[in-house]
């Protein structure tokens, strides 16, 4: 369980931090939820408790995941597969999974791919998704601001 003032993930959404914990009625039947804000984008979020388990709500990254994340970027293996199809299912597996380092990888080996051969509409917009979702992460993780993220993600994915 979480409580007020925890900073969460969302799969899918990204980071934020849980405001309050609320009994609300939805289709008549009554039940609590976490409401989450979510700082990129101002967003705020209702999340069944009883779900949390299904949904993958989890804490945001430590200093040693923060580490991790960075090592993942800096990488420069690209171990996509060529199939443009293949390739877009795994992609949104990953990013779906809620884990942030398969997140880490899906930005690393876009952003690697984008240089090389040029990006899809579609994966252009994965990327970006999947961009977005790790730096609210790390914006939680490291309690700075999102230009700042944006900055060194561009740094270390030069």
């Amino acid at each position: 369980m979480f409580a007020i003032g925890d900073k969460v993930v969302y799969p899918m959404h990204g980071a934020g931090i849980i405001e309050a914990i609320e009994e609300r009625e939805v289709l008549g039947e009554k039940r609590k939820y976490y409401i989450m804000r979510l700082p990129i984008g101002e967003m705020k979020v209702m999340v069944p408790m009883d779900n949390v388990g299904d949904l993958g709500l989890r804490q945001v990254i430590d200093e040693e995941g923060y580490e991790r994340v960075i090592n993942i970027l800096q990488d420069k293996k690209n171990t996509m597969c060529p199939n443009w199809n293949r390739r877009y299912r795994i992609n949104m597996e990953k990013i779906k999974s809620g884990n942030i380092y398969e997140v880490a990888e899906v930005v690393r080996n876009l952003s690697l791919r984008d240089k090389e051969k040029g990006l899809s509409t579609g994966e252009k917009k994965m990327l970006e998704n999947a961009r977005q979702i790790l730096i609210s992460e790390l914006v939680l993780a490291k309690n700075t601001e999102e230009g700042q993220v944006k900055v060194l993600l561009e740094k270390l994915l030069a």
